[in-house]
């Protein structure tokens, strides 16, 4: 089931009564304003680093990469080409850069006429598909991942796997797949791209997962697939598909190795009880830097994703651990274009010089490993700590490793391992990273994870604002802020607390009216809201 556009024709103006504008009216729309808040970036990389067998494949992952995109529209909103109705330029451009008809970064709020909220299940399950029917329902396959919810004829409910309800597109797929396969030589991607083909089709990504986790001597790859759950807002379960293509930077890449086989020791020193930090995380993770040239479907839509930290499996983290990518290109893009700016304006004088790339590189970079430490299986016996935190356990998953991610940073700097920052530079950069994720609201995972991480903070006296607007950090009490509320984090997924995580969510994870005075100053200074790419062979300069 998609959502229609067959009310567009109805709600645009009439060209009869135009009338010539006068110059109030040709002043900047609210939408064209919206548009104009996403910072263009190019998307390239330096090419020399491939091999002419590498370049050969990177027009086929772009063009599936495509059908992914095209996935994508479909599960969260309906055909792309459902745009094509819209007569206002701004309201169609500002529809693609979040997917649909709801402002992603601004609590989803829509913004087409004949819209109202966003459907907690999209296009996973029926439009009218509540909670407790999708509980009283019998269907053996609806917990999966990778099923949509559909009617049968007496109204009931059924799912329909991935590869069956999409399979125009997934046909398409393969046999690109199916040519890469054909022309790659190297021997782990081959592998890799011939178990993806045979996932997508039958929607079991262990094996495929499991053969990415071993393709580590490649400089191009390919993240392909139904992967994160943020749009299913009814159960958070159902996966979306995207696809990105990154080129490895191997200098950047050898800065971080030494880092890997510290995660054990790591795990054992966060500050928590023993019981809530049992899990032992996997050594053969990869922690390297990307160059990233293509995103499409879900990484692509409203803010965009500046690293990854996959698969999500837990049974490959457990057997291998994951493979966490720093994508440096477009992080130093969002560092440039918004984290300086909105630090300049929002953290006192004295404190902006602990505001820098570096920071922020550490602490992106290690948010994707603190989401392999803490635990994966309650305590108790309530089983998985995602299947015991319900529609929590994202919200508190981002939490566990915003706040882990500061704290292991921290750590390493302490240990010497961490050079070129002080503390007092990730913590900065890490509050000013606060603000620039919940400008446009605290709809998403990320933003109640923030949310609640900045409402703990200022309660603990982390920092307080000035009466010039700006604020002041105190180091020390944010460094117990830091262990404080890690403690609170792994204690809540450990013992699976879901009315404790869901009261807490509620009380904690709003924006109030001081933060909101403060987020709509940095917004009147016309800094970029987020980035959106100019990418595709031509802006590599390779030949279509």
């Amino acid at each position: 089931m998609v959502i229609a556009f067959g009310c567009f024709a109805l709600l645009m103006p009439s060209c009869k009564n135009k009338k010539t504008e006068t110059p109030e009216e040709t002043t900047k729309s609210e939408l064209q304003q919206k548009v104009e808040e996403y910072a263009f970036f190019d998307l390239t990389t330096d090419l020399s680093k491939l091999s002419e067998n590498d370049k050969q494949l990177i027009p086929i992952f772009f063009e599936i990469g495509q059908i992914m995109d095209d996935l994508f529209w479909e599960q969260t909103f309906g055909p792309k080409s459902s745009l094509d109705t819209i007569q206002d330029k701004w309201m169609k451009e500002f529809a693609l850069i979040n997917y649909g008809a709801w402002d992603r970064l601004d609590n989803d709020k829509p913004f087409i006429p004949g819209f109202g909220a966003k459907p907690a299940v999209c296009n996973y399950y029926p439009q009218d598909c509540t909670l407790e029917e999708y509980e009283a329902c019998t269907d053996k396959n609806k917990s999966s991942q990778y099923t949509v919810l559909v009617r049968n004829s007496d109204g009931s409910l059924k799912s329909v796997w991935y590869h069956e309800f999409y399979k125009e597109k997934i046909d398409k797929v393969c046999a690109l797949l199916d040519k890469a396969i054909n022309i790659c030589e190297n021997p782990a991607m081959k592998k890799y791209l011939t178990l993806r083909k045979k996932a997508l089709q039958t929607d079991d990504y262990f094996d495929s997962d499991m053969a990415w986790m071993d393709m580590k001597d490649t400089k191009l790859d390919f993240v392909v697939g139904p992967i994160e759950c943020y749009d299913d807002k009814l159960n958070v379960l159902k996966t979306s598909y995207e696809a990105f293509v990154l080129v490895k930077n191997d200098e950047e890449s050898n800065k971080l190795t030494k880092f890997v086989s510290m995660l054990p020791q790591l795990q054992k020193e966060l500050p928590c009880d023993a019981k809530y930090r049992n899990y032992v995380p996997g050594t053969s993770s990869d922690l390297n830097v990307y160059d990233v040239i293509f995103y499409g479907g879900d990484c692509n839509a409203g803010g965009k994703t500046i690293a990854i930290n996959l698969p999500n499996d837990d049974r490959v983290q457990a057997a291998k651990g994951s493979r966490r990518f720093q994508l440096r290109n477009a992080m130093q893009a969002k560092f440039d274009k918004i984290m300086k700016p909105i630090g300049e304006m929002v953290i006192e004088p004295s404190e902006q010089c602990h505001i820098n790339f570096d920071a922020f590189f550490w602490n992106v970079t290690f948010h994707e490993v603190g989401h392999g430490l803490g635990v994966k299986t309650t305590i108790n016996g309530k089983g998985s700590v995602d299947a015991a935190m319900k529609t929590e356990s994202t919200n508190w998953e981002e939490a566990k490793a915003d706040i882990l991610g500061l704290h292991l940073v921290c750590a390493l700097v302490d240990k010497g391992e961490i050079t070129n920052i002080t503390k007092e530079d990730a913590i900065t950069t890490y509050i000013v990273g606060l603000l620039r994720s919940v400008r446009f609201g605290a709809a998403d995972a990320h933003g109640v994870a923030n949310m609640m991480c900045y409402n703990f903070f200022e309660e603990q006296g982390a920092f307080k604002r000035n009466g010039n607007g700006t604020y002041h950090i105190d180091y020390a009490k944010a460094e117990k802020a830091i262990d404080a509320w890690i403690a609170t984090i792994l204690k809540t997924q450990a013992t699976g607390d879901f009315e404790f995580a869901s009261k807490f969510s509620k009380e904690h994870g709003t924006i109030g009216q001081s933060l909101q005075k403060d987020l709509d100053r940095i917004n009147k200074a016309g800094i970029p809201r987020d980035i959106r790419f100019n990418q595709g062979l031509d802006i590599l300069g390779l030949k279509k």
